[in-house]
């Protein structure tokens, strides 16, 4: 990768999709394998790659960290990451686009990009540690789902 495309200390902010995949009153959480956010519970998503739709990466990256096809629906919240190293310097900045998901086929597995991938009820969501936003974008995707139906 070079310093033009490199996710840590970019030059400028990274596009990234997340899904928040619903599934009766659970959501589907991925155990990071990776830097940012490594070993920690989180939505599946990754980079945009140049080229792809939105709706291309998301699929793309779904499928590769869960095994799982999904229907893809609205934007639920876009926000930034910015993680700053100790010296100040920003060291992972992405700007997320996090839609409502639902399964559509495939066999839940997880893939290289995840330690782990598990479906978790909505009520137990703090025994995953999840971050305050993933909380956050996880509340109002349950209620653009709630508004769908």
């Amino acid at each position: 990768m070079t310093a033009e495309n490199s996710r840590a200390y970019p030059v400028r902010p990274i596009v990234s999709v997340g899904a928040v995949i619903v599934l009766d009153d659970s959501i589907l959480l991925v155990k990071r394998a990776h830097p940012p956010l490594q070993g920690q519970w989180s939505l599946p998503g990754g980079v945009v790659e140049i080229g792809e739709t939105r709706d291309e990466a998301l699929a793309r990256e779904v499928l590769e960290e869960t095994g799982l096809e999904i229907e893809i629906g609205p934007i639920v919240e876009v926000l930034d990451r910015v993680q700053r190293a100790p010296d100040g310097r920003v060291e992972y900045h992405y700007v997320i686009l996090d839609y409502l998901c639902r399964p559509r086929a495939g066999v839940l597995a997880h893939g290289s990009d995840a330690d782990d991938v598990r479906w978790v009820r909505v009520t137990d969501l703090h025994d995953y540690a999840v971050t305050e936003k993933v909380g956050a974008v996880v509340q109002k995707a349950l209620e653009l789902a709630r508004q769908a139906t």
